[in-house]
Order: C-alpha cells, then structure tokens, then sequence
C-alpha cells in the first residue's frame, strides 16, 4: 500500500459541540460524512483510515464499510482522544494504523479541500521526492499585517518603512491543517512534517478551516453558494 489517509475524529470538541457529525447544510453524517462522501471516489490503491473514540463518529464510518476496499475504522483510546493529549502522541498513533508507505493527514473541518487537492499534493509531494524534499504542509500566503500585541511592532516588516504597503511585507506561510503528507517513517519518529517539505498554497476557500461557530456557518454558507 502506498498512501494511506488518515483522518481523525474524537469527542468533546469545546468551540463547536459535536462539531464532526452536526448537521452541516443539511448533509448526512455532518462533516466526517461529507468528508467520506469527497473521497470516495478515490483509487482502491488508498487506504482510508479514520480514528475515533467518538460513538457517533464510528457509527457514520461503519455505514461506509463496504463503500472503500481498504478501510479501517480505529477505536482510539480516550488517552489519545483529550484537548490536551501531545500532538506528538497522536502522530505516533497514525505512525502504527496506518499500512501505507507514506501518510496523508486530513481533516473533516476542511470540508473544501477534496479529492482533485488530494491528488495534486500527491503529485507534488512525489516531484518533491526527487529534489530531496521530504514531506508536503499544505496553506496559503500569507501578506497581511501581522503586530506584536505588546509591542505593537510589524513582525513581517521587511521594509525600512515604518509603515510599509502590504506587497512590501515578508512573504509568509499560513498552515491550513488540510494535509500533511510525509513517510510513514516520519510519523513512527512523531513528525508529520519532515526537515524539508513542499510549501502547498491553497486558494482561501480551499483554505477554509473551521475551528469556531462562525468559521461552521461561514463553512455552510460556501457549501450553498457553490457546492450545493
């Protein structure tokens, strides 16, 4: 197996309650259902993997058995499941479920972000392979006004200007939590991002993160105006 997907679910999100599987435009399954319905079209040569401790989450998964030829639904551990588990914890976690010789880490909560974005990683990551770039972080760039909220200071003033135009500002890298794409290797070691990756930049709505309420309705808003 080469690539395997890797998606995590859990319990107990505090900013959106039942954030992965609430009613989302009116799609079946909320978000983890909208993200399965993305991928299925994808090659039998994926393996999906999707990693719960959620009952709700693992019974919306459990309905797509059969809809995938290599699917696999984790029964995460509570352990790994808490707001304050390590990051690092996690990524070891993907490290041993997944079969693939490489991991892309996806998130339901970046419902734009489909397969035709998860191919073109793909793609880029194995021309990266061949420059000696070991991973793939995808995000958009970043050319906004950034402070210091005690020193009111520019960070990403690259200008002798003390007040520059924002084309004169630093070029910046906004992660977007779409994908992370590295070996497995890199995962077992508890890093899904390498020592060099590919930079992807997605445009904003491929971007789009939902992390609060107004990021959920925002979210739903795009799904009406131009998926629907």
């Amino acid at each position: 197996m080469k690539y395997s997907f890797f998606i995590p679910v859990r319990s107990g999100s505090e900013r959106v309650i039942n954030k992965n599987t609430r009613d989302f435009a009116g799609v079946r399954g909320g978000l983890l259902g909208f993200k399965l319905n993305q991928i299925l079209n994808l090659s039998d040569e994926f393996e999906i993997v999707v990693s719960t401790n959620d009952e709700e989450c693992y019974k919306i998964s459990n309905s797509y058995k059969g809809k995938f030829q290599n699917f696999k639904i984790i029964e995460r551990s509570n352990i790994l499941s808490q707001s304050d588990t390590p990051l690092k914890e996690l990524i070891l976690h993907a490290g041993e479920v997944c079969s693939g010789n490489s991991i892309l880490w996806t998130h339901v909560t970046s419902p734009f972000c489909g397969p035709k974005d998860y191919i073109k990683a793909i793609q880029l990551y194995e021309e990266g392979l061949k420059e000696n770039y070991d991973s793939l972080v995808s995000g958009r760039d970043y050319k906004e006004f950034l402070l210091d909220k005690k020193s009111g200071e520019i960070l990403n003033n690259n200008s002798k200007l003390s007040w520059p135009r924002t084309q004169d500002l630093s070029d910046w890298f906004e992660i977007n939590n779409a994908i992370f794409l590295t070996s497995r290797k890199n995962y077992k070691n508890g890093n899904r991002i390498g020592s060099k990756p590919v930079l992807h930049t997605q445009n904003k709505i491929v971007s789009h993160d939902i992390d609060y309420i107004d990021d959920f309705k925002i979210a739903e808003a795009i799904y009406d105006r131009f998926y629907k």
